[in-house]
């Protein structure tokens, strides 16, 4: 409320009110006092001392304040709390100031602009950054809402010292240098920033700054988007960076960056650069079309990655050099024109529950003295699936290889690695790949089918192989070239095109309780061989070597399509001002692991309302939020709390938001004080159902103990049960889960999804689980509302419009779409904005200069086709 004695003072350009100029206006103002501003160009310099409201009369693109020649800025403020609203600030200069707020002094910006010069913000020098976990808000010294900011030469927002800025739902475009520049101790909290090239970074922090950016939007920046430097460090959520000059994200000195569901679209460069001792953590995110590496990471910097997709990269998707650690978990890298992880130089590398997919070169290559360790991945359709080079000794574990063009698994000469539980299906030359002076142990897993060999073991390596399985390969099951040795012990060869073992001349392995079933012969290759036979049998009988062997039908050696790709060669060129390899040293300590900012429940229970549909849902989460607050108002009165199963059957048929609610549920219970950290881990059957004896159950408690302190989500959970019964291995993980969870009952929420018919099928198959699992959320289809609704949600997200006649007609597409097997829900929503968004653009492609608005607006032409007949 305006203080009793506050005035008004009108300024009008032709004398209409009591002041000609603006600076008269502010020296007769008194601290809290409003100068209304009549449309017009005034020029001139101001300074703000006090507290003043100044406000243009008619709104904002009416009145413009412009710094008169001589470099004086067009507003300078050296006191608190002072509000401009709907004016216009315009420089007499592009590389000098337009605004300058000093120490100490506050400023408001609502639905201004600033144009021809920066906005420079000192802040007190020695104050301290900050923890962006404190939860502080409304603590800046500035503030901009609803502004625009261009036409700026060095920086359009530059902050020094401990300056404070908050920007909302800004722009800031066509900027001849850096977007926004912050230096020393200064601090950056923005929500909604647009910012359109710039020749520079998008935002550069340097010193002990700080960013925190929300829902924001950086593209075309000429280099970097973010570029940190020094202890610079900022905290990113759904953000996305497109189309960079050099890299998306480009971290240097000792520099952190924290980032949660963002995108990196298409930098010219790499993704995401780590140089010296940098640290990022990222969740969530994707990186697409990069021109370079998805993440290259150099020095002694470290990474950590969750939940993350790496796609279409121009060099290998990650590259890994000096001591440079980096953890993946549960991510995807799909197309690239290299590697998908290249490990080099003495870097370190942690690859779990991820997927490597259509990987020109190796899915992932361990070169120099770097060591990497790969846990239930998938690697599919590369040129070699995994291959160790490095002495520094790897660890390939419970991973599956499919369709490698060359080998599944291979360790090259000089290589060293412990591969345990693999599977390699449909390899092209060898599953298993064993080069000359390589070191490998292999402890169980299997070979299945391929064109080549299952295993191919050349001169002068002896691997030990233990438990391994080789079924149907379309040449023989071992090949032994001249003088390979080795250790086969409780092998199966089944099923070989070939004979089973191809021994060339000199080669002398030992073979201990080997089976040979159902191959052509159990010998083929050169006579001199001396194989060391014990307990072995061939269908039954037991097996001998006689000498008298079969020659094998085709080359008498392993064909292996392409050259084998050296190891140590300079596959990718690091990013300008990469340092070279350091000489090894000691393995660094774990990287910590940041604790989830608080949330508070009526937030959280805000974000369940703004779901689209759902109804049912919503008020079923509603009820168990109520009862377990009850619960928790019991406990702390001393009372016995009622019997309560927090885990969940989420029934519904697919893309009706099954995953989305159950990441909410998760941070709901973790609000409520029931889950120490909310976190969700998605799973299905591959990732808990093991493919031999005694796989399945650690595989199980794997998935389960990265979901402790938060939710285990089971997708598809009906697959663990056959429906025609009999034995299965998902049997074993559903008895695994049911010890598991009453292990861990206060610490875990298990939610099993899939249709409604077979989730009754699924609960009804284990006792344990009935008992349990009492509690079902039916997730019902989308109406065709709903749908729309879904669509508009894209649309504004990607800043696009619908015309009414496009909703209508989008209207009446879902009412008619066919919902079969094939029907999405929401997934078939945003398939069709996607559709109309391509329809779209070809269709601007066509007009001869579209405006703004064409460009952002959808019309009833851009519907999918069968919506227009």
């Amino acid at each position: 409320m305006p203080h009793p004695t506050t005035r008004t003072h009108v300024v009008g350009p032709r004398g209409r009110g009591a002041h000609r100029h603006v600076a008269d206006a502010v020296r007769a103002a008194r601290p809290g006092d409003t100068v209304v501003v009549a449309p017009g160009r005034y020029e001139e310099a101001l300074e703000l001392a006090r507290r003043i409201v100044l406000v243009a009369e008619q709104g904002p693109g009416t009145v413009v304040l412009a710094a008169p020649p001589g470099g004086a800025p067009a507003l300078a403020v050296l006191g608190p709390d002072c509000l401009l609203r709907g004016l216009g600030l315009e420089g007499a200069d592009p590389g000098d100031p337009a605004v300058t707020v000093a120490a100490g002094a506050g400023l408001v910006l609502d639905h201004c602009t600033v144009s021809g010069g920066r906005i420079e913000v000192r802040g007190p020098e020695g104050a301290e950054p900050g923890d962006f976990r404190e939860g502080e808000e409304g603590t800046s010294a500035v503030l901009l809402r609803d502004c625009r900011l261009t036409g700026a030469r060095h920086a359009a927002l530059r902050l020094s010292g401990g300056a404070r800025v908050r920007i909302e739902s800004t722009t800031v475009a066509d900027i001849d240098g850096v977007g926004a520049v912050l230096a020393g101790t200064a601090r950056l909290d923005v929500t909604g920033l647009r910012l359109e090239s710039t020749t520079g970074s998008g935002i550069r922090l340097r010193g002990r700054s700080r960013l925190r950016m929300a829902d924001s939007r950086l593209t075309s920046p000429g280099r970097a988007g973010l570029l940190l430097e020094d202890t610079a460090h900022a905290l990113v959520t759904t953000t996305r960076i497109e189309t960079p000059g050099t890299a998306g994200l480009h971290l240097g000195g000792e520099s952190h960056a924290d980032l949660t569901d963002s995108r990196v679209l298409r930098p010219a460069a790499s993704g995401l650069v780590l140089q010296d001792a940098a640290r990022l953590t990222a969740d969530g995110c994707t990186v697409t079309a990069p021109g370079a590496n998805g993440l290259l990471a150099t020095g002694t910097a470290r990474a950590r990655l969750t939940d993350c997709r790496l796609e279409d990269c121009g060099f290998s998707a990650v590259h890994l050099a000096d001591r440079a650690e980096a953890a993946f978990t549960d991510c995807r890298v799909r197309r690239g024109a290299e590697h998908g992880f290249h490990v080099a130089g003495s870097a370190g590398l942690a690859l779990t529950d991820s997927t490597v997919t259509g990987i020109a070169l190796t899915g992932v290559a361990v070169t120099d003295e770097a060591r990497a360790t790969v846990t239930g991945c998938r690697i599919d359709t590369t040129h070699t699936g995994i291959a160790v080079a490095s002495p520094a000794g790897s660890r390939i574990a419970h991973s599956t290889v499919v369709g490698a063009a060359r080998a599944g698994l291979e360790v090259s000469s000089g290589g060293r690695a412990v591969l345990t539980g693999n599977r390699v299906t449909g390899a092209g030359a060898a599953g298993l790949l064993f080069d000359p002076g390589s070191e490998a142990t292999v402890e169980g897993g299997s070979v299945e089918g391929g064109s080549g060999s299952g295993v191919v073991v050349w001169t002068g390596a002896r691997p030990v192989i233990s438990g391994l399985r080789i079924d149907g390969t379309g040449r023989n099951g071992v090949y032994f070239a001249e003088g390979a040795g080795g250790l086969l012990t409780s092998c199966d060869l089944v099923g070989t095109r070939l004979p089973a073992l191809h021994l060339a001349a000199g080669a002398a392995p030992g073979l201990r309780r080997c089976r040979v079933l159902d191959c052509p012969a159990p010998f083929g290759g050169d006579g001199s061989a001396a194989p060391v036979l014990e307990q072995c049998d061939l269908d039954g009988a037991p097996l001998a070597f006689v000498g008298a062997l079969h020659p094998p039908a085709g080359p008498a050696g392993p064909v292996l399509p392409g050259a084998p790709v050296l190891p140590g060669a300079p596959l990718v060129p690091l990013a300008p001002g990469a340092v070279a390899p350091l000489p090894p040293a000691a393995a660094p300590a774990e990287l910590p692991t940041a604790e989830p900012e608080e949330e508070h429940l009526d937030d959280l229970l805000a974000e369940l309302a703004t779901l689209v549909g759902l109804d049912r849902v919503k008020q079923d989460v509603h009820s168990m939020v109520k009862l377990m607050q009850a619960v928790r108002l019991r406990e702390e009165a001393g009372l016995p709390a009622p019997p309560l199963s927090r885990h969940l059957v989420f029934a519904g048929n697919p893309g009706t938001g099954k995953t989305t609610v159950a990441r909410l549920y998760g941070r709901l219970l973790k609000a409520l004080g029931l889950l120490r950290r909310g976190h969700l881990v998605e799973v299905d059957r591959s990732a808990l159902v093991g493919e031999y004896v005694g796989h399945t159950g650690p595989r199980t408690a794997a998935a389960f103990n990265r979901a402790l302190g938060g939710v285990l989500f089971i997708d598809e959970a009906y697959s663990l049960v056959p429906e025609s019964g009999g034995h299965d291995f998902g049997l074993e993980a559903v008895a695994t889960l049911v010890k598991l969870m009453e292990d861990h009952r206060d610490d875990v929420v298990v939610i099993a999804a899939g249709y409604p018919a077979d989730m009754a099928r699924f609960i009804g198959s284990n006792p344990g689980l009935s008992s349990r699992f009492t509690r079902t959320l039916l997730f019902e289809d989308y109406s065709a509302a709903d749908l729309v609704a879904i669509v508009e949600h894209q649309a504004r997200e990607h800043r696009y419009e619908l015309t009414g006649p496009a909703r209508l007609r989008l209207l009446g597409h879902f009412e008619t779409l066919p919902r079969g097997a094939g029907f999405g829900n929401g997934r078939s929503a945003r398939q069709t904005f996607q559709e109309m968004t391509e329809r779209q653009a070809q269709r601007m492609a066509e007009a001869v200069t579209p405006t703004p608005d064409q460009l952002s607006t959808l019309e009833p032409a851009d519907l999918p086709a069968p919506a227009l007949g």
